[in-house]
């Protein structure tokens, strides 16, 4: 009953109503009312702030959520580990990921099912803030994200590739689809970019700042697959990881070039350091440490380069 109590609790402070709460946990509203009742009765302290609706948690209820987040990771990694004693590994991953990194994400899913099938994956797509702050509330068990980031002090990390930027371009001019193109070359070229609050814009104004030049940014655009619309069917250019070229590989219409000099930003998984992870993202975390990611998603720039399949 214990476990449930504390599940009922942490499913009222994410959804912050008493009736969605009793919904998602599959019980009657006066059922997980009383249920968290009886919790504040066996801890002596008021967690709930009551009327006539849910009003928040008291200070002391802030207090103890981190520490209800923590008894049902624990509790989930105990079912893991005893599936796993019984050779039937069993339970949810829940990973999250920055939006430039969800295209690599089936590279690293497709050989979890394979070889762990009564595994179920949650995949979220986070700002690397809200990402961090999912991990330390136990909310998330992996994510993957930039690991240069400053704020990943304390947390494990295990580098997988290094993410290379192009320019990606419909008809480029002869000269820069000759080679690399550096980027004074590419200022003054009509751009659609990621907007400015993403984390990979953030490196892509840096290189133009270190450049000396300004882009011409005609569109910006949260939206990866907008970006390569409009490099298609728009006459824009966009400079992206190269990763986000395995979204593309079906339509060989676009050219991938490399820049000069290189940008390019280590990737990862990371979690929160414990002294045993849990029994499902440690068994997916090590089938990520045996994958060669970075030769993969390299050869996604020559591939772009190849002629397009004819219907002779």
């Amino acid at each position: 009953m214990f476990i449930r109590q504390v599940h009922y609790l942490l499913a009222l402070a994410k959804l912050g109503h008493f009736g969605r709460a009793a919904e998602a946990c599959h019980v009657s509203q006066p059922a997980l009312s009383t249920a968290i009742q009886h919790l504040e009765e066996e801890l002596g302290v008021t967690l709930v702030r009551r009327g006539q609706r849910f009003q928040g948690f008291t200070p002391e209820g802030e207090r103890l959520l981190q520490w209800a987040r923590r008894l049902a990771r624990d509790w989930e990694g105990m079912r893991q580990e005893a599936a796993l004693c019984a050779q039937q590994l069993t339970g949810t991953l829940r990973l999250g990921a920055i939006p430039t990194t969800l295209a690599v994400t089936p590279q690293l899913t497709e050989p979890c099912q394979a070889q762990c099938p009564g595994v179920t994956i949650q995949l979220l797509s986070l700002c690397a803030e809200d990402l961090i702050r999912q991990l330390d509330r136990f909310e998330l068990d992996l994510g993957l994200t930039y690991l240069e980031d400053p704020r990943l002090k304390g947390f494990r990390t295990l580098p997988l590739y290094r993410e290379r930027y192009v320019l990606l371009a419909r008809h480029p001019d002869p000269a820069l689809a000759a080679g690399e193109a550096g980027w004074v070359d590419i200022a003054g070229l009509p751009l659609c970019l990621l907007t400015p609050n993403m984390q990979s814009r953030h490196l892509i104004d840096a290189a133009f700042r270190e450049a000396g030049v300004t882009p011409r940014v005609m569109l910006e655009t949260d939206a990866v697959f907008a970006l390569y619309a409009h490099v298609r069917c728009a006459g824009l250019y966009s400079v992206v990881p190269h990763s986000l070229l395995s979204l593309f590989e079906m339509r060989q219409e676009v050219t991938a070039i490399p820049l000069k000099p290189e940008l390019s930003r280590p990737v990862g998984l990371i979690s929160r350091i414990q002294d045993q992870l849990p029994a499902v993202p440690a068994a997916v975390w090590n089938i990520a440490a045996g994958l060669n990611l970075q030769a993969r998603l390299d050869a996604l720039i020559n591939a772009m380069d190849q002629p397009m399949p004819t219907n002779d």
